[in-house]
């Protein structure tokens, strides 16, 4: 090679380390601009944009540098690869289908793990000495390599609550509606409540569909129609499509495709029969908005205000400019009988709440007894109901009735109280009147079935955080756990749930341990019980976070019975199972000894090549940690 030829080979490789240098630096800026991270990962891909900020002087130094290596551009080219897919990664979770993220958590949790090992290979090939990197950037290099091997050695349960809450949701439990609050729980934790909301979400999961991101037509199924229900309770028109030109779609099934945009009701983007204004003058069809609003929302859908009060006045001016305009356009309107706001059976209900509601001071039994139960099956299927009971001031009355004498008004009054906490602020609202203890009291005192509402109760309750701790403080796991031991199927079920929704708070794992829940569990596993190994499973799951619960674990010699089931149990046991393990094996190793000298490794191979999707996951992430065992077979 001439001199001429030479002088530009080196002058070429030069120009392209510089723009690779840039283009690391741009992806580093624009990864610093994502936003909105959904809550799932949140503090994950805050956590690695901060990292990569890290990179930044590296790379002003290597752009300073006069190498014009090969080795060095190749070390770079490694570095981009990295760069790149944590970006496509914190895009995905910054604008990204909430759904799929929550679905997926734990696949997610992977890609974030392959990222931080290909920074950690890209950097340890680094060639500092070549670029001539300064000692303090090497040890700013060398900080952030720590913290992505601890984030990679870091186990995230998160999922666990997620694959609990789904599985509750898509179940047929009982006829109680505790799916419904679950429901609601992931609407709000998903920040999937208000149509901008939806809408935004709709676009993304239709995104990720067409991008054939999803293969799994489960999946996928799973996605839609999760959807559909959080457009359901956010009072959204499931046949409204929320992801292309709203008002054209809707406008067909009009006779006119002219109708002036005022007269549409921004919910339902439906011309307006019964216009009413809310708190912050936006006008709404009354139907419309009083589903969004007992769907316990409290803010104006179009603005995302916080209504300053509910009422709902009238817009006449508005009414009567769209009767005049329906008139010259030989337009008809639904028809609505409606009376101040309310059809006539409305009315007559709302009469019929308050008296009942006044009966519950009654000193004549009989009286009392007649009126808690039509109020708990008022508020057994209806939401707008339990909202009209509970505004109508029945709950501090139904809370003091908790410790009425007879038998018959405790188990009627838990289980109305059971039905009214499916509404988020009345779970407040009879905390906040002091309804758990007295809760707890019927659980170990009352009936069998007002033992079981008590459990339901509790569960439902404990759906707030803050309502877990209480019910934990208030000591109310030992009598949950005395039901799971002692009661029937029905209530054994019913503490079970409560049980796991309590003992995701931490202090409650320890009482729950302390309670001797783990016997039991481990006693219904090895009597084959199948209708609730999912249940003990999942309990056991949490448990085993926990030094404590691990040592009584393995101290009962669990292991064996786990194997069993991993063998030989339903696809979701082994799932289950395969977790359990997995987690007990990241902590000590001696259990994933044991569990291989009980045979699980051809079985656990299995699960990996034709397990459910999570049960893959941790049967490949279990394998791989075996494989580092001197003793695998």
């Amino acid at each position: 090679m001439d001199r001429h030829k030479l002088m530009m080979t080196t002058m070429d490789r030069a120009a392209s380390l510089h723009d690779i240098v840039k283009e690391l630096m741009d992806c580093i800026e624009t990864v610093g601009s994502y936003t909105g991270y959904r809550r799932i990962q949140k503090k994950e891909c805050l956590n690695l944009v901060r990292r990569l900020k890290l990179l930044v002087p590296l790379l002003e130094e290597i752009k300073e540098s006069s190498s014009n290596g090969d080795i060095g551009l190749n070390c770079l080219l490694n570095l981009k690869k990295a760069l790149f897919s944590a970006k496509k990664l914190l895009k995905k979770c910054s604008s990204g289908s909430k759904i799929y993220l929550a679905l997926e958590a734990e696949a997610v949790m992977c890609n974030f793990h392959g990222v931080y090992e290909k920074l950690n290979q890209a950097l340890d090939d680094m060639l500092y000495d070549e670029f001539g990197i300064s000692v303090e950037v090497k040890e700013q290099v060398e900080l952030m390599r720590t913290q992505l091997r601890r984030a990679k050695r870091r186990t995230d349960t998160q999922d666990i609550e997620l694959a609990m809450d789904l599985m509750v949701v898509f179940s047929k439990k009982d006829d109680r509606n505790v799916d419904s609050v679950i429901l609601e729980r992931l609407a709000n934790k998903l920040e999937l409540h208000t149509i901008a909301d939806l809408k935004a979400e709709t676009m993304a999961v239709r995104k990720l569909i067409n991008g054939r991101d999803v293969q799994n037509a489960e999946s996928i199924k799973q996605i839609t129609d999760l959807l559909g229900r959080f457009k359901q309770i956010a009072g959204v028109d499931e046949n409204v499509e929320l992801d292309g030109p709203m008002s054209v779609k809707t406008l067909q099934r009009c006779q006119s495709l002219l109708v002036p945009n005022e007269f549409l009701c921004p919910i339902t983007l439906e011309i307006m029969v019964d216009p009413v204004i809310v708190a912050t003058g936006q006008t709404y069809e009354r139907e419309s908005i009083k589903k969004w609003l007992n769907s316990n929302h409290r803010t104006c859908p179009k603005t995302g205000q916080t209504l300053d009060h509910l009422s709902l006045a009238p817009n006449f001016a508005l009414k009567n400019l769209i009767l005049q305009w329906c008139e010259k356009n030989s337009f008809e309107l639904p028809k609505k009988n409606t009376c101040n706001g309310y059809d006539d059976s409305s009315a007559e209900l709302v009469d019929e709440i308050c008296s009942l509601i006044q009966n519950l001071s009654s000193s004549e039994l009989h009286v009392l007894r007649e009126a808690i139960g039509k109020i708990r099956m008022l508020s057994k299927e209806n939401p707008d109901n339990r909202i009209l009971i509970a505004n109508n001031g029945a709950i501090p009355l139904l809370v003091r009735l908790l410790s009425y004498h007879d038998s018959v008004v405790q188990e009627q009054t838990v289980t109305a109280l059971l039905n009214l906490s499916i509404d988020e602020a009345n779970k407040r609202l009879i905390a906040r009147e002091g309804g758990i203890p007295p809760i707890i009291e019927i659980l170990q005192t009352g009936t069998v079935e007002a033992r079981e509402n008590s459990a339901a109760a509790l569960f439902s309750l404990s759906m707030l955080d803050e309502n877990k701790a209480l019910v934990g403080i208030l000591k109310g796991i030992p009598p949950l756990v005395k039901l799971f031991q002692n009661g029937t199927i029905r209530g054994k079920k019913d503490a079970a749930t409560a049980l796991f929704n309590l003992s995701l708070n931490q202090s409650n794992k320890i009482r729950a341990i302390k309670a001797g829940i783990i016997p039991p569990l481990l006693q219904l596993l090895e009597d084959q019980n199948v209708a609730m190994i999912d249940e003990a499973l999942s309990i056991l799951l949490l448990l085993a976070s926990n030094p404590a619960g691990r040592t009584e674990i393995g101290r009962l010699s669990f292991i064996k019975t786990l194997v069993e089931i991993i063998r030989n149990g339903t696809p979701k046991n082994k799932e289950c199972a395969t977790s359990v393990l997995l987690e007990l094996g990241l902590n000590n190793s001696s259990f994933i000894l044991a569990a291989l000298q009980y045979g699980v490794y051809e079985p656990l191979t299995e699960i990996a090549r034709s397990g459910t999707n999570r049960a893959q996951r941790k049967a490949n992430s279990l394998l791989q940690h075996m494989s580092k065992c001197e003793h695998i077979p």
